[in-house]
């Protein structure tokens, strides 16, 4: 069976460019499936790295983005037809899938990952951010009863504030320089939160953990000046947790901090698959959680928007960032 249609998808044309152009999604193979998009999910962090061109030359982001780039890899939809060698889907099964910001696809039947009934695609389609956020917390070890906190409550941090409290976190600490963030990570399992300059929230930090620092500090947010605050809070050999990747890394720093009090430092990355635990078990997992309302994920999504607003979605991601949560395009509208 041969795809003959002209589909839509979102470019970076350069830098701060953005447009909605017409392709020709490739050739449906014997293994593949056609998708028909319903909500994507702009992962602000990478999206708006890439977008203003927020990093260094010579990194791996500087190796990776050229144009045109194609952004987004968070999107839900439903099958439109399957290949003749496809017997795990169907046309009409509602399914996730990695892929960029655009209305139909053609996927490897492996990488679409089911959807239970019952989970909307705008909540499903956290499903990527999930997965990442997941080996977060398993770079975190997190332990029942543990005493963790986490910096930056955006969609990376909510993420791994709900995985943190599924994992028994007792004391769960989440700051962010953005109060309007912080009632919901409460929603999603946060003990204590702390709006302000994490500069200045050790004093904060010890008060809600009962006179302790954590024994784990997740730094969600990517910014070089984070990793030196986190190094500070930590207590006796804990353990550090890069969650968050910098565009900037020649600006990371270390201190004293990390030989005197024998800190761990350790980086999670979405790549770090295993054979346990990879995109097809952990999206499985994430729904079954979801599904089983373990994890919530209610009022995470802030903004909606057409394609064809996508100039002013990504104006809004960076001109308004503090208002922003989870920013999705409706493919379907």
């Amino acid at each position: 069976m041969v795809t003959s249609m002209t589909a839509k998808r979102l470019v970076f044309t350069g830098k701060q460019q953005v447009q909605l152009e017409n392709y020709e999604p490739e050739p449906l193979g014997a293994r593949s499936v056609l998708v028909k998009t319903a909500v994507s999910l702009m992962s602000t962090g990478t999206e708006n790295i890439v977008f203003n061109r927020w990093f260094e030359a010579g990194t791996g982001w500087d190796d990776w983005v050229k144009y045109p780039f194609y952004p987004g890899y968070a999107a839900v939809g439903t099958v439109a037809a399957v290949g003749a060698e496809v017997t795990t889907l169907q046309a009409g099964d509602r399914v996730a899938y990695r892929l960029g910001h655009r209305s139909h696809a053609v996927v490897d039947a492996a990488e679409c990952y089911p959807i239970p009934a019952g989970i909307p695609f705008e909540q499903a389609v956290w499903f990527a951010l999930a997965k990442i956020t997941f080996i977060g917390a398993r770079s975190a070890g997190y332990r029942l009863g543990d005493h963790a906190l986490i910096i930056g409550a955006g969609p990376i941090g909510q993420m791994e504030t709900r995985w943190a409290a599924a994992c028994g976190v007792q004391k769960l600490i989440v700051a962010d320089a953005m109060p309007s963030r912080l009632a919901l990570a409460t929603a999603g399992g946060a003990t204590a939160v702390l709006a302000g300059n994490i500069g200045e929230a050790r004093a904060a930090v010890l008060a809600a953990g009962d006179g302790q620092l954590p024994r784990v500090v997740v730094d969600s947010t990517g910014n070089h000046k984070v990793f030196v605050e986190t190094q500070r809070l930590a207590r006796d050999f804990g353990r550090i947790v890069l969650l968050g990747d910098t565009g900037e890394p020649s600006k990371q720093t270390l201190t004293h901090e990390v030989m005197r009090r024998g800190l761990v430092i350790t980086g999670a990355h979405d790549c770090h698959d295993s054979a346990e635990w990879n995109n097809t078990t952990i999206n499985r997992f994430f729904f079954q959680l979801v599904a089983a309302g373990r994890i919530s994920l209610a009022g995470l999504n802030s903004h909606r928007f057409t394609p064809e607003q996508c100039a002013e979605a990504y104006d809004i991601a960076n001109r308004a960032r503090a208002s922003t949560m989870g920013i999705i395009f409706e493919w379907s509208k």
